[in-house]
């Protein structure tokens, strides 16, 4: 599904990402993890559009993404949720939810995409004509997944869905998560919050200084000291 091969990515003479390599697999659950300023929120970035790469490969079922204009890539299936959220906060939470739904292939079912997305959010069934910006964290959160899910994607892009949320938000919000996967939708999260993070995923890679560190299943990956030292804070023998 997702090709991620050997990209660099750099702001202007300064390299963010070292020949990173990545792949998620139709239907999986991928997490990204690592420190602060590993290049998590530029990999995932780099995948949506956002950031362009220098180098590298970037497939996505066999379409060259590299050659495409940064508004192309959600016609190949991809959808981001950013870090922030970054909704409109001054429109409505319907009119954030359907501007996820100008996609050309999901304009038709938008309003079936809407039902689904209700479905999963069933408390802004009630809120479709608030504004956006008068919602709880863990609500607008809602929302910016909602906008994404719109887009009816085939990956989608969750970067720090956990940031800024109460806990018993982020347990919500995770299983949230492994529904949309386990209905279909391939997911690929960058998530500071290791263990969820891991708990939820079924391969992991971990980024570190711009480069891969590990990668593996999270059992592997929780079985090696300096990932549990580092990420989870053990202090072995």
């Amino acid at each position: 599904m997702l090709d991620v091969g050997a990209i660099r990515v750099a702001y202007g003479a300064a390299t963010a990402l070292w020949d990173v390599s990545i792949q998620v697999e139709a239907g999986e659950l991928v997490s990204i993890v690592g420190p602060n300023g590993a290049g998590k929120t530029t990999l995932i970035n780099a995948i949506a559009g956002l950031n362009r790469i220098a180098s590298g490969r970037l497939d996505m079922d066999g379409v060259d993404l590299s050659r495409l204009p940064p508004h192309r890539f959600c016609d190949q299936g991809i959808a981001i949720v950013p870090e922030g959220r970054r909704l409109f906060t001054t429109m409505t939470v319907r009119e954030n939810l359907e501007l996820g739904g100008y996609r050309g292939a999901a304009r038709a079912g938008r309003q079936a995409a809407l039902d689904r997305v209700l479905a999963i959010f069933p408390i802004l069934a009630g809120r479709l004509d608030a504004v956006a910006g008068t919602l709880s964290g863990g609500q607008q959160q809602m929302v910016a997944i909602g906008r994404a899910l719109m887009a009816e994607p085939r990956l989608l892009l969750l970067d720090e869905p956990s940031l800024g949320l109460a806990p018993s938000i982020v347990l919500d919000m995770f299983a949230v998560i492994k529904r949309i996967n386990q209905a279909g939708v391939a997911v690929l999260l960058v998530e500071q919050n290791v263990a969820m993070a891991l708990e939820v995923a079924g391969r992991a890679y971990v980024l570190e200084e711009g480069r891969i560190a590990a990668e593996g299943a999270p059992q592997d990956l929780l079985a090696q000291p300096h990932i549990r030292r580092a990420y989870l804070g053990e202090h072995g023998a």
